[in-house]
């Protein structure tokens, strides 16, 4: 296993759904094979959208629940509630003291929050600076994202070089980006990109009659039964391609081609692999939502272990800044 520290967060804004699960959660869950992880929940950049307080922690706990049904091992995964480790909210304070009010002013994300109708408060504004905090108090060496991503490091890159110009050099170590692996945008019900934000997707967890009519429901062309189709401006094929293998996925092209798959048949066999793909996943979620206080003891053991590594950042930090 690498040495490298890798940390990332998923904040709990709602169910997670296809999207969350082949664009972040599958590659996070390798990810814990190879590096030293830590994962956490949020719960505190949630709050730039202020959800009812109820709501929040049933998210919080929701999000803890999937994960951990996604194969999330907290014996090898240091995995915690971002709000149970009160040195990150130190450091936001210590980091905004060195913060440019011009830095974030050009964030990209707070400019378009704001123009999609959210309210322009400090939260929203500072959002970028605990970002920071999260990757420098875990001494993070990496960060997973997206190859159209990296920009999201550049505040916490210049934030720890500004530091260590000012009080010494590595006290704060530089992360850089770990670019995922791509998959082609996971599309929801109506093509478009899922998205909590469109309506359109479909939970990692659903399951029954109401999994299948969300299936059912998947946006197709008019294409008569007996016509051939085409499988790469297919909806129904895209999603398959996720769940199928390489001989699976040339064998469902070939009969799109030949026509006489109608597009329900086509919706099934994607549906049954929905169903077996998260089968054990879901074996595993209903036992752990019996026990819902094992859920609440792995997080609080893993903000332990996390404030073990935070305090020490933070005792460089407070020595450098006299404190």
């Amino acid at each position: 296993m690498s040495s490298k520290r890798v940390l990332t967060g998923i904040q709990p804004s709602g169910i997670l759904h296809l999207g969350n699960y082949f664009g972040t959660i599958r590659q996070a869950m390798q990810m814990q094979e190879e590096y030293q992880c830590f994962y956490f929940i949020a719960d505190y950049h949630a709050m730039t959208s202020l959800p009812e307080p109820e709501l929040l922690r049933q998210r919080s706990f929701n999000v803890a629940l999937d994960l951990l049904s996604c194969g999330l091992n907290p014996e090898k995964t240091v995995f915690f509630r971002q709000s149970d480790v009160p040195e990150v909210q130190v450091l936001t304070w210590v980091l905004s003291c060195i913060c440019p009010l011009g830095l974030l002013e050009r964030c990209h994300s707070y400019k378009d929050k704001v123009a999609h109708g959210m309210e322009a408060n400090h939260g929203l504004l500072a959002y970028p600076v605990l970002m920071a905090a999260d990757i420098l108090l875990y001494d993070s060496h990496l960060v997973p994202v997206g190859k159209d991503q990296k920009q999201h490091l550049e505040v916490t890159r210049d934030l720890a070089m500004r530091f260590n110009n000012r009080y010494g050099e590595g006290l704060l170590t530089m992360p850089e980006a770990k670019i995922i692996e791509e998959v082609a945008v996971v599309p929801g019900l109506d093509g478009q990109k899922m998205s909590k934000s469109y309506n359109n997707t479909i939970e990692i967890f659903s399951e029954g009659k109401a999994a299948r009519r969300k299936f059912m429901s998947i946006v197709t062309d008019s294409t008569p039964l007996e016509d051939p189709k085409d499988p790469d401006s297919c909806n129904v094929f895209a999603l398959y391609k996720l769940f199928a293998s390489a001989e699976e996925q040339e064998n469902m092209r070939q009969r799109y081609r030949a026509g006489g798959l109608g597009y329900g048949h086509a919706k099934q066999e994607l549906f049954d692999k929905y169903i077996e793909h998260f089968r054990e996943m879901r074996e595993k979620r209903n036992k752990l939502l019996e026990k819902p206080g094992l859920i609440e003891d792995m997080l609080q053991a893993g903000a332990q272990r996390a404030r073990k590594v935070a305090s020490q950042t933070m005792q460089r930090v407070m020595n450098a800044v006299g404190l």
